[in-house]
């Protein structure tokens, strides 16, 4: 059996997507049977030069993990693109921005500002910032350009395969190890996850969907048998695609959104928005007021994994 030539990748993101592929255990034997790793540089010593000098195409899939937020990190995603017959963003901020995305409600200026002038750890009188080249004394030094807007892998570089997951559940990343041994991937452009919503596949009762107050998980504890939303705690559940188990709601906490919208929603916030507006059970404006007033940080719940490829993408500065 001629094995395939498999890459991993980790861009801007917290790198549990490489652990999540670790955390496969005995069944990683399974991945290195069919798959010969030839780049991963967070596990092996693998440098840029050794994928320089690849030819194009000679990748068979390329697994790669973490938003784009800097020009180094978009050019090694164009360099694998080059090198791979087979892009996959693999994790949710591959795929639509992640965490790293809500960077967008801000910009590099006030980032830098706050990194370097105002956290309360600082001491940076003079203002000092990183610039694009700095001079050391071998030379000059190239630093990567800081963009102001975080994109996800498919708004740099085409993408074949979309696997969703802060990060890709286990199950989740052997179903896709097992679709590249058997050659049964799906069509191009697909998400390898479910269909339907999370709330599909939610096994909790869902009887009277009315709530007159929000509230915060840590601020009342569930009933671990009723629906969640329900209850009046925030579970994107209804905007959001399934295919986790269900993993966050087992443990009596709401789903957050990290698979993404289902298919035929766009933006998965506002798909959010309407299904809670939908659902207030409320008598005027003063109540509808003080409900909104309950969810707080509204753009960090309901864009929280997606703002990079929402219908916003980033605050207009």
């Amino acid at each position: 059996m001629v094995k395939l030539k498999l890459a991993l990748y980790w861009a801007a993101t917290c790198g549990g997507c490489d652990v999540a592929v670790l955390d496969t255990n005995e069944k990683i034997l399974d991945i290195v049977n069919i798959a010969d790793i030839v780049f991963w540089p967070i596990a092996m010593d693998f440098k840029r030069h050794h994928v320089e000098a690849m030819e194009d195409k000679s990748i068979d899939v390329c697994l790669f993990n973490g938003a784009v937020r800097n020009s180094e990190l978009e050019d090694i995603a164009k360099l694998l693109r080059a090198k791979s017959k087979t892009m996959v963003a693999f994790g949710s901020c591959a795929c639509f921005g992640g965490i790293p995305s809500l960077a967008n409600l801000t910009n590099r200026r006030e980032i830098f500002e706050r990194a370097y002038v105002e956290a309360p750890s600082n001491v940076n009188p003079e203002r000092v910032f990183p610039k694009t080249k700095t001079k050391v004394s071998e030379g000059e030094l190239e630093l990567p350009e800081f963009y102001d807007t975080v994109l996800a892998l498919g708004q740099v570089v085409p993408v074949e395969y979309f696997v969703p997951g802060c990060p890709p559940p286990v199950d989740l990343i052997l179903k896709v190890v097992d679709a590249l041994a058997t050659n049964q991937l799906p069509p191009p452009g697909a998400t390898i996850a479910a269909e339907k919503t999370l709330c599909d596949e939610c096994p909790r009762k869902k009887e009277e969907k009315r709530i007159t107050k929000i509230y915060r998980p840590h601020e009342i504890i569930p009933d671990p048998e009723r629906c969640l939303l329900e209850q009046g705690i925030i579970c994107m559940g209804p905007a959001t695609r399934g295919g986790c188990g269900a993993r966050c709601i087992e443990a009596n906490m709401p789903c957050r959104g990290c698979f993404g919208p289902p298919t035929g929603v766009y933006d998965q916030g506002a798909k959010m928005l309407s299904a809670l507006a939908s659902i207030y059970d409320v008598k005027d404006e003063k109540e509808i007021a003080r409900m909104v007033e309950e969810v707080l940080d509204p753009a960090g719940t309901f864009y929280r994994f997606g703002m990079s490829t929402s219908l916003l993408q980033r605050k207009r500065m």
